[in-house]
Order: structure tokens, then sequence, then C-alpha cells
């Protein structure tokens, strides 16, 4: 049959708050145009991210249950640890709270100033705690990667020319890593092929370069592998992921995606000198080795989930379901980053809104009315995000992309029309929205904390803004 249906049944239902338009106003100005700045309980349809929000499964809960939380030595670790080993292999499996905390600690290890890690395309917290350390983070995807609405079946692909020259001009001693984000996130959610993960490797064992992954959305990644590249056509998913990290020397993991559980992560290696020393600050910031940050019913959970992602009709669903969401947004004439990504449809705001210069964040602009207008939260991956550089002045990032990420098991498919139906309105009166400026921001990541004022607003209404900023400074 051509009708694609959710593979599991609603056991639990949480209820929607459906806001007017009034109070979205009001909670919109209450937030300073930030998003994340919203209270969820006043947001109908949340695609903020797919981070964390997934919903758990009824064996998933089960597992919770079963939970032990010792301190040191629990069987849930052993349980954690069975199921990760079982699909990346790696020498030391050391489990954080979440990705971030993964990051933190690998690179507060190799990272500093005069070093360099390549990646295909850098998230902001990986670039975050890689430049808090004194080290450059540098983004080497091919270049049909940063071409919208180019199709390319592997856009998240290294540019393996440009990696290859990269390390011959910095030298190779001075590169501690090499890593490939699965799926490419900030480049829209696109996929990395085998045959470059294969060629990156090559040209990581030439220079005698560790290569690492960052594995957050791995089984979608493997799923396009499947589905994209004809010689694995009848390989399992289970066996594609298997062989993805049989290319790789370690990785860090945040579960909040593809372990489809709402906290957790890990830091994998084959480094035994590495690992003791991310087992020494591990212990310091997260907690002892065998629970990381986490409790034990985490942990099961994680184990539980790491099982249920690998399952081929969920995973067709889960793609299919995005790929909805993109082919009616284009049969309406809205631009989106092409081919669809595996967890988000990414809207090319920079395009749509092409009277709103990058300075003045169209993406940001996209997002505030699609909140304003329907009560959908999106998050901006542009300008806002990437155009602040470490020396504080800015410039236009590559595109200017709203993500609309799709939460696992959580939406039916009326909600997504309901985007759809949202998003075409707003199209149709597109050149009526006008850009933003941010009138406070923190030195780093601060599309979590800017506050913004729409450039057309009111003189009354920005003056309540600075008021309400100076009692809260005060």
């Amino acid at each position: 049959m051509r009708t694609i249906i959710e593979p599991f049944r609603i056991k639990s239902v949480e209820p929607i708050r459906m806001t007017t338009r009034e109070e979205r106003t009001t909670f919109l100005e209450n937030a300073h145009y930030n998003l994340f700045a919203l209270d969820s309980e006043n947001v109908i349809i949340d695609l903020l991210t797919d981070s964390g929000t997934s919903s758990m499964s009824a064996n998933q809960w089960a597992s919770v249950m079963r939970g032990d939380e010792s301190y040191a030595g629990s069987p849930s670790f052993d349980r954690f640890h069975k199921a990760v080993h079982h699909l990346m292999p790696f020498s030391h499996i050391i489990p954080t709270h979440q990705g971030r905390a993964a990051e933190k600690i690998l690179f507060s290890i190799i990272g500093g100033p005069g070093k360099y890690i390549l990646n295909n395309t850098h998230f902001d917290t990986t670039r975050a705690n890689i430049e808090f350390t004194g080290a450059e983070a540098i983004d080497l995807v091919i270049p049909e990667g940063k071409i919208p609405d180019l199709e390319h079946p592997f856009k998240g692909n290294m540019d393996i020319a440009r990696l290859e020259a990269f390390i011959k001009e910095k030298g190779a001693e001075n590169i501690p890593l090499v890593m490939l984000t699965i799926t490419n996130n900030s480049g829209g959610g696109q996929p990395v092929s085998m045959a470059n993960i294969k060629d990156t490797k090559y040209i990581c064992m030439k220079y005698d370069i560790p290569l690492f992954m960052d594995a957050c959305r791995f089984a979608e990644n493997a799923w396009f592998i499947k589905m994209r590249e004809p010689e694995y056509a009848n390989v399992s998913v289970e066996a594609i992921v298997q062989e993805i990290f049989s290319y790789a020397d370690g990785c860090t993991m945040s579960a909040k995606k593809d372990a489809l559980v709402n906290m957790g992560g890990w830091l994998a290696m084959n480094n035994p000198v590495w690992a003791e020393a991310a087992r020494n600050l591990l212990i310091l910031t997260e907690g002892f080795p065998t629970y990381g940050g986490l409790a034990g019913r985490d942990l099961e959970a994680i184990a539980t989930g790491l099982e249920e992602v690998i399952d081929e009709d969920y995973l067709h669903y889960r793609i299919s379901s995005t790929q909805y969401l993109a082919r009616h947004l284009t049969e309406a004439g809205i631009p989106i980053v092409k081919p669809a990504g595996g967890h988000a449809v990414y809207i090319d705001a920079r395009n749509m809104l092409s009277h709103i210069t990058p300075l003045h964040y169209p993406g940001q602009a996209l997002a505030v009315e699609m909140y304003l207008h329907a009560g959908i939260r999106a998050c901006e991956i542009g300008t806002v995000m990437f155009g602040l550089q470490m020396d504080g002045t800015e410039k236009e990032a590559p595109m200017d992309l709203v993500r609309l990420a799709i939460p696992r098991r959580v939406y039916t498919q009326s909600h997504i029309d309901y985007v759809i139906e949202a998003l075409t309105e707003i199209n149709a009166r597109k050149n009526e929205l006008k850009g933003m400026k941010i009138v406070w921001q923190p030195k780093q990541l601060r599309h979590f904390s800017a506050r913004f004022l729409p450039l057309n607003c009111e003189c009354s209404q920005k003056e309540n803004f600075i008021k309400a900023f100076q009692a809260e400074t005060v």
C-alpha cells in the first residue's frame, strides 16, 4: 500500500493549549522575540529541536523501572555498555549526561591554541566547545552542501580534496582529530555516504589522524545509505551502522536524538590514554564512570532505545514523515533545503525572504512569524547562530535556514498538515515580514539567549523593552 502509517499505537496523550494570536504577541514580547525563551506550554507545535523531545516506548518505560541506582558497578551500566558496544564497538565507552558534555571532555583533552578540528560541518555546541579551548573549528563540507535547492543524495559529505589540502597546509601534528557529523545537522540534516566515510578514513590513516563521529543521528544516516547507495540496498541497517563505526576511532553521542531518550549521551574511543584522561575529567564534572551524570533508569532507557531505533519499519516511517512535510512545502512554493534531511526540514529563509538582508536575520524573522501566526516554534540556523565571530565581529552565515525539527514519535500527520497550512499562509504575504535586530547578546552561543526587536517596532515597545532590561540587570 502507498499509505505509510505510524508503526505504533498511542497509549498516553498530553494536552496542547490552543493559544490566540493576541496571547502569542504578548508571549513573544516577554520573551524578547527569542523563541528559546518561550514557555513550552504556550507553544502549539514545538519543532524547536528533536533533541530530548522523543516519546519513549512502553518497553523503554518498563526499562526505566528496572534501573539500578547503585553509585558504582550498576547492572544498568552493563546493559547500557552492551547495547552501545554492539553498534559502536569501541574499547572505551564513557556515559555522560548529554552530548555536549562528551564534547567538553574530549576537546578539553585534545584542544588548545594552535590546534584545528576538521569536520564536514560543526554544530553549535561542538564549535563552542572547540573554540573555548582556543582551538579552531574548520568546516569542510562539499560545495553542493552549501546550495540549498540543489538535489544531491549526500550533501553532508566531507570535501576530501580540501581535507587533505588543509592537513598539508597546517600540518597533521596540529590536527588532533577529524570529525564527521552524521547526519550533518547544520547543513540541513544531510547524510554522509559510506563511500565518503571510507575516503575520509583513508586520508586520516594516511596522516595518522584519528577519525571521530558526531553520531547523534547515526541510524537516520544509515537509512539514507541503505536507500541511496545501491551496494547497501540489501544490507540491514544494523550491519550498516556497525560498518560506519568500524571506520572510526571514537565518537561523541547525544542519546537525546537516535537513542530515543530524553536525556543522556556518551564519549567513546579506542585510545587508552585519552580514555583515562576523559574518565578523570568525568569524575570531576559528571560522575563516576559507570553512571556519568545519568541515573540507572536513563542508562536502561538508552539501551532499549538503541534496539528500537534500528528497526527498519520505524526508520521508514521516520524518514517518510519528514519527506511528507518537505514535499508539501515545495508544492506550496516554499523554498527548502533539498533533498529533505532525516530529522528536520530546513526552510531557505534567505531565499523566501529575499527582501531581508542576512544581517537583519531573515531566519529569525520567519521563525518569529511562525509562532505569532500559528503557535509553531522553530529554530533559526543561520546568521544568528553562526554569524558572531571569535573576535566579536559579525558576518553573514553561508545560509539562513529555519529548521523544522520533528520530535520522534510525537506528532501525527494532522499536526504536520497544520504546519503546512500555516507556512502556506505566511508565504502568501511574505513580503510584509520585516527583519530583526539584536539589542543584547552574550559572547558565545548567542542564539540561546540573545534579545531581539523587529526593525519596525513602535517606540513605546522599544522603550518598554529597555526599561524591562534595565530592571532585570540592576
